[in-house]
């Protein structure tokens, strides 16, 4: 059942609508029912309706969601995805325009890096190379092209970055590969210098829903505006008190700039909150009442007051883990909390360390949102690289990594003598190993270890031609001998178990994406925009994460640790004037929470091998203080924690001698 301000939200069709969604005041609901209105009764096309976020996680639910509402078969032809997968589908489509053959590849973010580090001058240091590879992904996400960054330099860093820009891009034609910032880069390229395309895409598109409006950076919009045209038919939803990714590009001046462009644009502000207590929303809307608002709201809740919100005063990090585990098995014992209703969050992922030992000490199980990515590890990024030179042979990246993957005796001085003559032919590093010219050139052995590999890849495309992308996995395993060189090489069962059970998995995530007509190509391209988070199942466990990365989820009881000055806010952040964002960070935290809220803050912290005395937060004074418990203040209730965590401590302990 909507409320009226969610109607509206439906309702409102003919022109472009901002929708100011609170957080956990329904805002899927609202873009999942309007689809399903858009369709029902305005009687436009699923094919031309686009719904887009930000993670492919929110997009699959968006998309189960609608999927209740709606048919199958409408539900099949909707676009529900990321900006991202929508910029692939967009360069698929559109590969020539782009300058692309089909078939192109999705370098991941090690490629990049390595040829950035290869084009930059030689012997550069690591932090000077990220500066490099920074300004170039800025520039791109400003939507300029190499000669626009060039125009556009203000500094010797920012026109060498440029320079190598340039190469960098020249390269990728070179290996028909686009990187991950090409995908938002190259459709918005296409679009603002070709009418017929900008057209066609109007027409293919009719209607736009963009969820998460307020982390869209510049050339997203820009994206979304020509893709939108002067029709207007648009709703953004968003939250301008959850714009959190400035650091990473993220503009939240785009919510003002929707109504400079759109003069006839709509406002709807969504305030019920249907997951916070009511102490819990008071305290987010003092807190966030500090920064400045163009359109001012506040959220409200009809749920219970709730107890209030505690702050725990600790010695230092060790001892705040320990209070925080304790306090966690209190819960399980007494209030019966399963540990996923708990949530820890943390500024930085430095401070999980003497969480998950204290964890581990009170035998309280955990999931750590962060940890290595399914995609970077080493054996399934072997795999991806060889179906990419699969579907790509000029993917000179995908060769490098693979063509000793297993060992093959072909040395890096082998390889350097081959990239040499590939580049002297104007040659993929693939092509110039079939060269029989180029062999006579190697020495015998290496040269008869590349003819060897070839041959095999040659096989491999064959095979490629008609086995879908799960079984081709398992093809090269098989003629590679990879899982074998894993069985062989890796002593520790425990860990064979895991890196060929990896494998086995991405043989399965293609099995479960395959879809007819998709071609191995499009299938590894789709599995690179997919992020660790897609595939966090952590089970009964309690969840550890930053700030950021909870943003969009909800759990009964929260604790928010080392909330002192110099962690949260962020030192670089008060150095730097940026205190609104952190304050917006702290507000997504406390915002998290159903029904509970600990806020705990280390008196002194070592660093460095140092140690520094804090002051709380200064976001805990922006805090309605009658709404606060400060432990050391209330003595009687004090008396009561320590009571209850004391028996769920001697419980515990009890248990432990018992071998349970």
């Amino acid at each position: 059942m909507l409320n009226p301000q969610q109607l509206a939200a439906v309702e409102h069709c003919d022109g472009p609508l901002l929708v100011l969604a609170g957080a956990g005041s329904g805002k899927t609901s609202v873009i999942t029912q309007k689809i399903a209105y858009l369709i029902a009764r305005k009687k436009l096309a699923p094919a031309k309706i686009a719904a887009i976020t930000f993670t492919n996680k929110a997009a699959r639910e968006m998309r189960e969601r609608v999927g209740k509402l709606i048919s199958s078969e409408d539900a099949a032809a909707l676009t529900v995805c990321t900006f991202h997968a929508l910029g692939l589908k967009f360069l698929q489509i559109e590969h020539a325009r782009a300058g692309l053959r089909r078939g192109f590849s999705v370098l991941d973010a090690d490629d990049s890096e390595s040829i950035v580090k290869e084009l930059a001058p030689k012997g550069i240091k690591s932090d000077a190379l990220f500066g490099i590879r920074n300004l170039l992904s800025r520039a791109k996400n400003a939507g300029l092209s190499p000669e626009q960054a060039q125009a556009a330099a203000r500094s010797p860093k920012e026109l060498d970055a440029a320079m190598i820009y340039q190469l960098y891009q020249a390269r990728l034609a070179a290996f028909n590969a686009v990187d991950f910032d090409d995908l938002i880069r190259l459709p918005l390229q296409i679009l603002e210098t070709d009418e017929e395309a900008r057209t066609a895409w109007q027409e293919r598109l009719r209607y736009l829903l963009v969820d998460e409006y307020q982390d869209t950076n510049d050339a997203q919009y820009r994206l979304l505006k020509l893709l939108t045209g002067e029709r207007g038919r648009i709703t953004c939803v968003g939250d301008d008190d959850q714009s959190i990714y400035a650091w990473r590009g993220a503009n939240p001046e785009n919510i003002d700039q929707l109504g400079k462009d759109w003069p006839n644009l709509r406002v709807i502000k969504l305030e019920q909150n249907y997951r916070c207590g009511k102490r819990i929303l008071r305290a987010a809307n003092m807190l966030i009442a500090n920064n400045p608002h163009l359109h001012e709201k506040k959220l409200w809740s009809d749920h219970p007051e709730g107890p209030p919100i505690r702050v725990l005063e600790c010695k230092e990090n060790e001892h705040e883990a320990e209070r925080v585990a304790a306090i966690a098995t209190t819960l399980a014992e007494k209030h019966k909390a399963r540990w996923h209703d708990i949530a820890i969050l943390y500024r930085g992922n430095f401070q999980a360390r003497p969480l998950e030992k204290a964890l581990r000490l009170a035998r309280i199980p955990y999931h750590l949102t962060g940890a290595l990515s399914f995609l970077d590890r080493a054996e399934v990024k072997d795999l991806l690289c060889y179906l990419r030179l699969l579907t790509n042979p000029s993917d000179d990246a995908a060769f490098l990594r693979v063509v000793n993957v297993p060992k093959r005796e072909i040395g890096a001085t082998t390889l350097e003598k081959l990239g040499q003559i590939a580049q002297t032919k104007h040659a993929s590093l693939l092509d110039a190993a079939r060269s029989d010219a180029v062999l006579r050139q190697l020495t015998p052995r290496p040269a008869a270890a590349l003819s060897s590999f070839t041959n095999l890849l040659d096989e491999l495309r064959s095979a490629s031609l008609h086995q879908n992308a799960a079984d081709l996995v398992d093809t090269v395993l098989t003629r590679t001998r990879y899982a074998e060189q894993i069985a062989a090489s890796t002593t520790d069962a425990a860990l064979r178990d895991r890196r060929l059970g990896n494998l086995r998995e991405l043989a399965d995530w293609f099995r479960a994406m395959q879809k007819g007509g998709n071609s191995v190509g499009d299938l590894a391209s789709q599995l690179a925009l997919l992020s660790h988070a897609d595939r966090d199942e952590p089970g009964n466990a309690v969840r550890m994460m930053t700030l950021h990365s909870a943003k969009g989820l909800e759990f009964r009881f929260v604790f928010i640790v080392g909330c002192e000055d110099g962690t949260l806010p962020h030192e670089g952040a008060l150095d730097e004037g940026r205190i609104d964002e952190e304050r917006r960070l702290m507000y997504v935290g406390i915002t998290r929470a159903k029904e509970m809220l600990t806020l705990s803050w280390s008196a002194k912290t070592k660093r460095y091998g140092e140690v520094h005395s804090n002051q709380p937060s200064r976001f805990l004074h922006e805090l309605p203080q009658v709404d606060l418990h400060w432990q050391g203040k209330d003595p009687e209730a004090d008396k009561e924690v320590v009571r209850e965590t004391a028996e769920s401590h001697m419980a515990k302990i009890a248990a432990m001698l018992a071998g349970k």
